[in-house]
C-alpha cells in the first residue's frame, strides 16, 4: 500500500522579481502565474476572468512584455521580472496610463481595468501602434463587458501623446 506522502506533488522553488521586489515561492508544477500572484503574493489587482486566455483581465508585464498570466505556468517564469497593476505607479504618482484612464473615464465596473492598463503599457513599450485603428487591433485581446472601448482608446491615445 502506497504511503499518502507519495501522492503529494513536489513543490518547486522559483524566484521572481515582482513590482521591483525579489520574491521566492515554492509552487506545485501546475500553478499559474495568475494564481501565484493572487493567492500566494496577495496581489489581487490582476483579475481572474475567463481562465482561458480569452479576456485579458489577467494581463501583466513579464520582462516588459504583456502576457496573459492565466496561461503562464509560474515555474516557467523563474527569474523573470513581473509588473502588475500594483507596480505601475512610482513614488506615489500614477502611471500616465492610470491617470489617462481616470481622465477619460475609461472604466465602468473596473474589473477589466488592471488588465487593460497593463496591456496598454506593453503596447506603448512595443511602439507598434500609430493610430486609433492600430490601438484597437493591438488591444483586441482585452475585453470590456461594459463597452468602455471608446474611452479606453482615448486614454491610450492620451498616454501615447505624452510619451
Amino acid at each position: 500500500m502506497a504511503d499518502i506522502t507519495d501522492q503529494i506533488p513536489e513543490r518547486i522553488p522559483i524566484n521572481l522579481v515582482v513590482n521591483g521586489a525579489r520574491r521566492t515561492l515554492e509552487v506545485v508544477p501546475w500553478t499559474t502565474l495568475l494564481d501565484a500572484l493572487r493567492d500566494r503574493l496577495e496581489l489581487t489587482g490582476t483579475k481572474k476572468g475567463c481562465d482561458h486566455g480569452q479576456c485579458g483581465a489577467c494581463t501583466v508585464l513579464i520582462d516588459g512584455r504583456r502576457v496573459n498570466s492565466c496561461l503562464t505556468l509560474a515555474v516557467m517564469k523563474d527569474g523573470a521580472e513581473i509588473t502588475t497593476i500594483e507596480g505601475l505607479a512610482k513614488d506615489g504618482a500614477l502611471h500616465p496610463l492610470q491617470q489617462a484612464f481616470i481622465d477619460h473615464d475609461a472604466f465602468q465596473c473596473g474589473y477589466c481595468t488592471p488588465g487593460q492598463i497593463c496591456s496598454a503599457a506593453g503596447l506603448l513599450a512595443e511602439g507598434r501602434a500609430r493610430d486609433t485603428d492600430e490601438i484597437r487591433e493591438l488591444m483586441s485581446g482585452n475585453l470590456c463587458r461594459c463597452g468602455a472601448y471608446p474611452n479606453i482608446v482615448a486614454a491610450i491615445e492620451q498616454a501615447m501623446s505624452r510619451s
